[in-house]
């Protein structure tokens, strides 16, 4: 991306975020980028290329703001990555995942799942890799993600429950496996 099209698609997510993916129409797209109207279509035709760039730019500025200048020790690295979801979350994305959303709005569109996809493939990926912990990459996902799907409800209380959650991850001695107790549960829920 160019500086014009960077800020274009900044001034995009900007707006998709505040209004959701249906609500603005294009002459409010064309004033949250600040360019004119033949300007934004030159660079994003339709309002499906819109979208995607505002989430990937969306994404590179989240990957940024969560993993750089993380300690060097697993632990911290990993409860940082947690408290900064959820900084994020309360900043950022109140109602939620934009990248969910986005599906959400339109579940057809192949791009925004493979988007989506990509997106929560390469944080879980980076956020295994701070805390050490590739054999628990799926686990580590799970918490951030439950982290941000409930933080609309619960904001603070689910980061704490993400923290302890983790802690928990950390202290299990069996590579990533069930404790005992998380396995009973399993055992009943099944």
């Amino acid at each position: 991306m160019n500086e014009l099209q960077t800020r274009i698609a900044a001034g995009l997510e900007r707006a998709f975020a505040a209004h959701g993916f249906s609500a603005p129409n294009i002459e409010a797209l064309r004033d949250a980028a600040q360019v004119s109207l033949r300007t934004l279509y030159k660079y994003y035709p339709s309002r499906n290329d819109m979208v995607l760039a505002a989430l990937e730019f969306r994404h590179e500025r989240y990957l940024e703001k969560i993993f750089s200048g993380l300690p060097a020790a697993p632990r911290e690295a990993l409860f940082e990555v947690i408290r900064r979801v959820g900084q994020w979350m309360e900043s950022e994305a109140s109602h939620g995942c934009l990248f969910h959303s986005a599906v959400a709005a339109a579940p057809e569109n192949g791009a925004l799942r493979h988007l989506l996809q990509r997106h929560k493939q390469e944080f879980a990926q980076r956020l295994a890799a701070a805390a050490k912990r590739p054999e628990n990459e799926k686990e580590l996902l799970l918490i951030c993600e439950g982290l941000m799907q409930l933080w609309p409800l619960y904001r603070n209380e689910a980061c704490e429950s993400a923290l302890q959650l983790a802690a928990a991850l950390l202290a299990d001695d069996g590579g990533g496996q069930p404790t005992a107790g998380r396995r009973d549960l399993h055992e009943t829920v099944a």
